[in-house]
């Protein structure tokens, strides 16, 4: 049993498994260093082919699925998304490496790409707990990942080591099986403001 790349669709965007011909949409998307100031890779928007590479480096190397994400109201691709660590035998996966430009920000494609792959995690692989770390510094994102319903579990201390030498502390984030029903309708009801 595997997380196989698969292109996941709704109204609003598409999740397509991540491939070289990404590479340029990608960087023109990518291309402001607020949006890597949290990432261990590109730091700072320094490199955004570090990003790239490593990523698809990963997709060889792993279980990792990474997709770039596709704007339907723009026709541009925006950003991407990854199913990371994921364990067949405890049914558990993370989503993270996430990032968006900053003009899809507050609208509708985080929760949209969010609803995706919980709902294909959850549905469709049969996983009881999808986690999701961040920066414990990124206060946006711990905003963005309360908003969209999971749950706070702690902060592992000095977890990572970033390119500027500054060690990380990192806060976990879940939603498990029992809680995706009510998860589901939330991110559904938030859709629902865009579709009016």
């Amino acid at each position: 049993m595997s997380l196989a790349p698969v292109t996941l669709e709704n109204a609003f965007v598409r999740l397509e498994p991540l491939v070289e011909a990404h590479r340029e949409p990608l960087r023109a998307a990518g291309d402001d260093p607020d949006l890597w100031r949290f990432a261990f890779v590109n730091h700072n928007g320094s490199d955004f082919d570090a990003w790239m590479t490593y990523r698809l480096g990963e997709l060889e190397r792993t279980d990792d699925v990474t997709f770039a994400i596709l704007d339907k109201a723009s026709g541009d691709y925006v950003g991407s998304s990854s199913y990371l660590v994921y364990v067949p035998w405890f049914k558990r996966a993370e989503i993270g490496w996430t990032w968006y430009s900053k003009r899809v920000w507050a609208g509708a494609v985080n929760p949209s790409c969010k609803l995706l792959m919980l709902s294909h995690g959850f549905e469709e692989q049969g996983l009881n707990r999808i986690e999701f770390k961040l920066d414990a510094t990124n206060e946006r994102s711990w905003r963005a990942v309360e908003r969209l319903g999971a749950k706070h579990e702690g902060v592992h201390r000095s977890h990572m080591i970033m390119p500027d030498g500054r060690i990380r502390d990192s806060a976990f984030f879940s939603v498990i099986k029992d809680e995706w029903p009510a998860v589901k309708a939330g991110l559904v009801a938030r859709l629902a403001a865009f579709d009016d």
